[in-house]
């Protein structure tokens, strides 16, 4: 009996022993077996990736055991996607997990279009405030010119005086000392569509001492689209700044085939002679944004209260509407011109109970409808939304047009979407666009599996390698060892963007394992609540970027 109860406690010992004498493991996660696309446009390779210390240890065959082991058979292993036009300032605030970003493979966000959610000075306090709460991406911002316009002279029209354009120049370089990567213009809407280019090189002289960015919503996307090409290939030669023109795209049915073609060879010439200019886009024809575009921009020049008094008046709005039925005009870029008229124009979110029934219809349908003029139903929808932003889907893209800007080699991918506050349902924005949800895995599955417009290879540089270089992250955007460890983990063959304009918040498929800094993030295809997210500091070389 005594031997039996000696032999028992020796053989419940065993595990601890062996335990004991099995080493530890040598690296915090292992990828094995995976077909390892390195970012910078290579084949991929078969190999095993390791990670420790939030950085890529190893690429290779590797024999050390890691913490966790992720076995990748049969799938590809890349760099985490860049979104380059992001909207997400504000949301992180409120939620970090960014699950919609992350289901699509996005480990970095770089938002600003309108800038964040704080002054010049206070941007230091809105960056602490992310680190604190904790954010599941790696999140950087630029700050807005018109941030600092309507600091100093409100959000009506006028020019600055040369007082006030120096105000504004001091914005701009507390911004870029506080760790900005540059400024804006989102020159399509007022109050940014009242900055002239001189304003706007003034500004871009200031970021450019911080070897910072202009990026823009240019001037016009649609008829006038290479004249807005030049105006901001002049501001970036003029200023001394690199150029990121935001959302690229020939908005304008007339021209389609015609207009993008020559706005390339633009770009082109400009890069040739040593423009550092580039641009991002999304790979959807519609384009999604407020009904206040649908007034011309006279009715905003004495600010947004003084525009929706207008808006409410009768005699006014028939003005208006010869304007909107007569096409775009100086300073003024008429999106239902655009679009081939409101039959194209559908509302998305008119934020009441009274127009839900018509979300999804066109603003045509919905003129039919009621009775009433399309025009007048968009103001209507637009004031009983209040003080909400009400959106429309604006169908004006061609597909070809999209293609041939997706071969340079110079575009990277933006959503211009923002993250959700809840997973599944609109993102941030309020806006039931695909984008939101697929834009990442739909340059991959309808670019590179369903049509053979990019190479694999190309198409994860173009979400990589090349947006990481573009903004300065030199440690990130590449596997290779030492990079940060930002990893997505894709089964080709699974891969689908899924949403789409009847379900724009569908999630997408075969993206299983997303690593942000090191730590699994996403982990068989669902959030692990963590929240490894860096704020992404650009600055005057005073602030590192982490």
């Amino acid at each position: 009996m005594m031997k039996r109860k000696i032999l028992l406690g020796a053989l419940s010992a065993l595990p601890l022993l062996l335990a004991a004498n099995t080493p530890a493991p040598e690296y915090d996660i292992v990828i094995r077996n995976g077909r390892v696309l390195d970012g910078a446009g290579n084949p991929w390779v078969s190999a095993d990736v390791a990670v420790k210390d939030g950085r890529v240890a190893k690429v290779g065959r590797i024999s050390g055991r890691g913490a966790r082991e992720i076995d990748a058979t049969g799938r590809y292993v890349a760099p985490g996607f860049i979104d380059m036009m992001d909207q997400s300032g504000r949301v992180l605030l409120k939620n970090g997990l960014a699950e919609n970003k992350l289901r699509m493979g996005v480990t970095t966000v770089i938002a600003g279009e309108g800038g964040p959610p704080a002054e010049a000075a206070e941007i230091p306090a809105h960056f602490r405030t992310l680190e604190q709460q904790g954010i599941s991406v790696n999140y950087g911002t630029y700050y807005s010119a018109t941030q600092a316009r309507v600091k100093v002279m409100g959000d009506g029209a006028g020019s600055p005086t040369a007082a006030q354009l120096d105000a504004m120049g001091r914005e701009v370089r507390i911004a870029m000392e506080n760790g900005a990567f540059g400024i804006t213009s989102a020159l399509i809407y007022p109050p940014s569509s009242f900055q002239t280019t001189s304003d706007l090189v003034t500004l871009a002289k200031v970021a450019a001492q911080c070897d910072g960015f202009y990026a823009t919503h240019m001037r016009d996307e649609s008829e006038g689209l290479v004249k807005a090409v030049e105006e901001a290939i002049e501001i970036g030669e003029k200023g001394g700044v690199k150029v990121e023109i935001f959302h690229l795209k020939a908005g304008y049915a007339p021209g389609w085939g015609k207009l993008m073609p020559q706005a390339v060879a633009t770009i082109n010439a400009a890069r040739a002679r040593g423009v550092d200019v580039a641009a991002d886009l999304y790979p959807y024809t519609a384009g999604g944004t407020g009904l206040e575009v649908i007034a011309p921009s006279w009715v905003w020049a004495d600010g947004v209260q003084k525009g929706i008094e207008r808006l409410r008046d009768p005699k006014l709005r028939e003005r208006m509407k010869k304007e909107v039925a007569a096409g775009s005009m100086p300073g003024w870029s008429n999106l239902v011109h655009a679009s081939g008229g409101f039959a194209n124009v559908r509302l998305a979110n008119g934020f009441s109970e009274k127009y839900k029934p018509y979300h999804g219809k066109s603003l045509a349908e919905i003129g039919k409808a009621l009775n009433r003029d399309p025009a007048d139903v968009a103001w209507d929808i637009l004031l009983e939304g209040l003080p909400n932003r009400s959106v429309a889907l604006y169908f004006m893209m061609s597909e070809q047009d999209i293609e041939t800007a997706l071969k340079q080699p110079w575009v990277s991918i933006g959503s211009d979407a923002a993250a959700s506050e809840k997973f599944g349902e609109m993102d941030a924005l309020g806006l039931p666009h695909p984008r939101a949800y697929g834009t990442f895995p739909r340059i991959i599955a309808e670019y590179v599996k369903r049509r053979p417009i990019l190479s694999l290879e190309d198409a994860v540089r173009k979400m990589t390698g090349w947006p990481a270089q573009r903004m300065g992250l030199s440690d990130r955007g590449l596997i290779r060892d030492g990079m940060r460890a930002d990893i997505v983990v894709f089964d080709l063959g699974k891969l689908d963007d899924v949403a789409n304009w009847e379900n724009p918040m569908a999630a997408p498929t075969g993206v299983e394992t997303v690593i942000v800094n090191g730590v699994v993030t996403l982990a068989d295809g669902k959030h692990s609540g963590a929240k490894a997210g860096a704020v992404l500091r650009h600055g005057c070389g005073a602030a590192a970027k982490p």
